[in-house]
């Protein structure tokens, strides 16, 4: 039987926007020139309040970065306990079980 794919850190952050009531949130991406490369992360802007990515990302994993933002900003906004372990980042947040954590 297949499994669904777990929601995104970025589609649980909109769907936790809507249901608080809150504008949906806007991502910026940011870089950085660091000797010959650039690196990259991403601002997600939520009521207002701009809350950055923890990392910063080669330019092909941008999308990391906006995941991590999504996840920081849940985390600010009380959606999640803190810090994820390794396994709960990879599977989006789900426990071994398969139920939200």
């Amino acid at each position: 039987m297949a499994q669904a794919r777990p929601s995104s850190w970025q589609e649980k952050l909109r769907g936790h926007c809507q249901q608080l009531g809150y504008r949906p949130p806007v991502w910026n991406e940011v870089s950085d020139r660091r000797g010959g490369r650039t690196a990259w992360s991403s601002v997600v802007t939520v009521q207002g309040e701009p809350i950055p990515a923890r990392y910063w990302y080669d330019g092909q994993y941008v999308e990391n970065a906006r995941e991590d933002a999504a996840e920081v900003a849940l985390q600010r906004l009380g959606a999640t306990n803190g810090p994820l372990s390794p396994e709960q980042r990879l599977y989006g947040g789900l426990s071994p079980g398969g139920s939200e954590t």
